[in-house]
C-alpha cells in the first residue's frame, strides 16, 4: 500500500476535525521548513528536532514574511486565532503520520506564546512618537507641524 500524500492526510484530518482550513496545514508545513532554514542560518543545525516554542516563533516570523499586515486576517480565515491552534494542527499532523514528535512534546507547548494582536497587528500600527506620525497628527488637527504648540506649555515647538 502506498504512503498517503500530504494532501490526502490533510483531507482525512479535515474530515475528522473541521476547525481548521486545509490551508492552515500547508502553512504549518511551510512554516516548519522556514523555521528549519532560519535555524540552519543561525548555526543551530537544520536536521534536528524543533521545539514547540521554536516552531511557534518560526510560524510567527513566516506569517509576517508571507502575509505582512494581513497575517492575522489570513490565519483567522483558516480558523487559527491563537497559538494553541498551531499546536492542535501540529498534533493532528503528528497523528496523521506527517510530522514526528518526541516523548516530551505536547500540544501545551504552544500555549502562552503571544497574542495574535501583539504578533501580527502591533508591528504595523503607526507609532505616535515618530516624526511622520507627529506630522500627520498635527495636520489632521489643522496645526502646522513646525509651530505646533506643546501640550506642556503654550510656547511653539520647532520640528
Amino acid at each position: 500500500m502506498a504512503k498517503p500524500t500530504f494532501s490526502e492526510v490533510v483531507t482525512d484530518i479535515c474530515a475528522r476535525d473541521d476547525r481548521f482550513d486545509a490551508e492552515a496545514y500547508t502553512f504549518i508545513r511551510e512554516g516548519l521548513d522556514h523555521t528549519l532554514k532560519n535555524l540552519k542560518r543561525k548555526g543551530q543545525g537544520a536536521n534536528r528536532h524543533v521545539s514547540g516554542q521554536e516552531l511557534l516563533h518560526g510560524l510567527k516570523d513566516y506569517a509576517l514574511y508571507e502575509y505582512g499586515p494581513m497575517a492575522k486576517m489570513v490565519l483567522n480565515s483558516w480558523g487559527v486565532t491563537r497559538c494553541e491552534h498551531f499546536g492542535d494542527i501540529v498534533f493532528n499532523l503528528v497523528g496523521g503520520g506527517v510530522l514526528g514528535k518526541t516523548d516530551t512534546d505536547r500540544p501545551e507547548d504552544f500555549k502562552n506564546g503571544f497574542t495574535f494582536d501583539e504578533a501580527f497587528v502591533a508591528p504595523y500600527e503607526a507609532r505616535r512618537d515618530t516624526p511622520l506620525a507627529e506630522k500627520i497628527i498635527c495636520m489632521t488637527r489643522g496645526q502646522s507641524p513646525r509651530k505646533r504648540r506643546s501640550r506642556k506649555n503654550s510656547t511653539p515647538e520647532l520640528s
